[in-house]
């Protein structure tokens, strides 16, 4: 990719750190992931980019109330993902990588169309989205 980042851009460096985040999320290790997922977020402090990570976070803790029936837990997760989508798209964070590698937009179409007042089988569709599978991610470093 030939495109040049700005500070706040979801950029390559961001993609590469997101791998085993995004394997744990894959193999249904909602936990797992929002644990390593959150490691990132605090080390990116001040980075809007962030934002991503925190999506991640809030997506696969919603997954793992979903799991254990906690319906509470679910929305209230899901309810704060939807806001920080909406943060990304605001503060322009969103980049090609994510739509490329990550299937951004399906993710996005999925987590807002679960209602707010939702029941636990409307959580079905995003517990069945996985993301692209990191193993065939093939990134292109850039300069900023």
């Amino acid at each position: 990719m030939n495109k040049n980042y700005h500070y706040g851009q979801f950029t390559p460096e961001h993609l590469n750190l997101l791998k085993l985040g995004i394997t744990l999320y894959n193999e249904d290790k909602f936990w797992e992931c929002h644990e390593e997922v959150e490691d990132l977020w605090l080390a990116d402090y001040g980075d809007n980019a962030r934002y991503v990570y925190w999506v991640i976070i809030q997506v696969a803790t919603s997954l793992y109330h979903y799991l254990d029936g906690n319906l509470n837990g679910a929305e209230g997760m899901i309810r704060k993902a939807k806001r920080k989508l909406d943060t990304c798209e605001k503060l322009k964070v969103e980049t090609d990588l994510l739509y490329s590698y990550l299937d951004w937009e399906e993710l996005k179409r999925i987590v807002r169309k679960i209602p707010e007042n939702s029941s636990i089988d409307d959580y079905n569709e995003l517990y069945n989205f996985k993301f692209k599978n990191p193993a065939k991610w093939k990134i292109h470093e850039t300069t900023n």
